[in-house]
């Protein structure tokens, strides 16, 4: 289903980074090492690596990342690209200061819990979850994501994974998008960022 949605020309999701990521650059410490979770056509990635952070950048799509290899390229940054389903990923404990997840809401409740297991497990003491995503509004504004509610999250739903982290940004709101013809128009978001226990 991804290699369809990313084969037709262009970037689905546009070439810029989530404004998410750019209103929380304070949090993007150059030299750390970062995975950015089901990452698409790279245009968080690249940003990431563009602010000097290491980046490990997954998805499951070949021609998503093939657009993204491309984008890095053009930016002039590297970044280390992999290609893996997310239910296949090793989430390998304490190996990343940060994990950056945005738009990840295509899993439904069960495989999300162990994709937030998995973040956890993977970052370092210490080190930054920073997730965004849409709230239940988003399903009647339909302007971005998955149609399953079930899917969306909720400030309950995500103080109750990360209860065991230091709570530094969670806020949900409504903006309008403009991020490629995946992402347009108003949107129901909400933001995470949590530090795991040193």
């Amino acid at each position: 289903m991804w290699n369809e949605r990313y084969s037709k020309a262009g970037y689905l999701f546009g070439t810029e980074p989530a404004k998410f990521l750019r209103e929380h650059k304070a949090y993007l410490t150059a030299g750390s090492k970062v995975l950015a979770v089901a990452d698409g056509e790279g245009r968080n990635s690249t940003y990431l690596a563009e602010q000097g952070l290491n980046v490990v950048a997954m998805d499951g799509s070949y021609i998503a990342i093939e657009k993204a290899r491309a984008l890095a390229m053009s930016r002039e940054v590297t970044v280390e690209f992999v290609e893996s389903d997310i239910a296949a990923w090793d989430w390998t404990e304490a190996q990343f200061d940060m994990v950056v997840a945005i738009f990840i809401q295509f899993v439904g409740p069960a495989q999300r819990n162990e994709i937030f297991a998995g973040i956890k497990r993977t970052l370092k003491p210490g080190g930054l979850v920073m997730l965004h995503g849409y709230t239940p509004e988003q399903i009647e504004l339909g302007t971005g994501g998955p149609p399953q509610v079930e899917n969306m999250y909720t400030d309950e739903i995500l103080t109750q994974a990360f209860a065991d982290f230091k709570m530094l940004v969670l806020r949900s709101y409504h903006r309008d998008v403009d991020e490629g013809e995946g992402h347009s128009g108003t949107s129901a978001l909400i933001d995470l960022i949590a530090r795991k226990p040193a």
